[in-house]
């Protein structure tokens, strides 16, 4: 497996990732504008050439907000999460971020288990954020990425 950036061409794949993993799936216009945003760190997860993961973060000032991060579901509970949460984490401080952010489904126990995992910590919830059935989201951050257990 390799991570590489997310580039134009990789996009219809990811969207066919995306249409089955996401109750909200973005659109082939929220991808292309990653590539556009000068604050957009996004990767992608290649195993043979094949699309099976992604994720991005906005960085703003020293915060590193994840935007997305889905792995296929024929690749799941493989380890496949953790590693582009990894990469995610080690590009961020690269980048100068020193903490970093996330929202995620109150219900989605597997990836709250994998943030807990790597050191972030519930902060509040956010009422009704998912639009396509109004599901609370926790809001969870890890405060210092230093501390980060990868």
């Amino acid at each position: 497996m390799e991570f590489v950036p997310l580039s134009f061409e990789l996009i219809p794949a990811i969207l066919e990732i995306e249409k089955t993993s996401q109750g909200a799936p973005w659109s082939e216009k929220s991808f292309t504008n990653e590539l556009k945003n000068p604050h957009s760190y996004f990767l992608v997860a290649l195993e043979r050439q094949n699309v099976i993961g992604y994720g991005g973060v906005w960085l703003i000032q020293d915060e590193a907000h994840v935007t997305t991060i889905t792995v296929s579901q024929d690749h799941r509970r493989k380890g496949i999460g953790k590693q582009l949460m990894h990469e995610l984490i080690k590009g961020s401080m690269e980048r100068k971020a020193n903490c970093m952010t996330l929202e995620v489904r109150v219900s989605n126990e597997p990836a709250i288990r994998l943030y807990d995992s790597l050191g972030f910590a519930r902060a509040a919830v956010r009422k009704n954020y998912y639009p396509d059935n109004q599901e609370d989201a926790y809001i969870m951050w890890l405060y210092d990425l230093s501390e980060a257990k990868i």
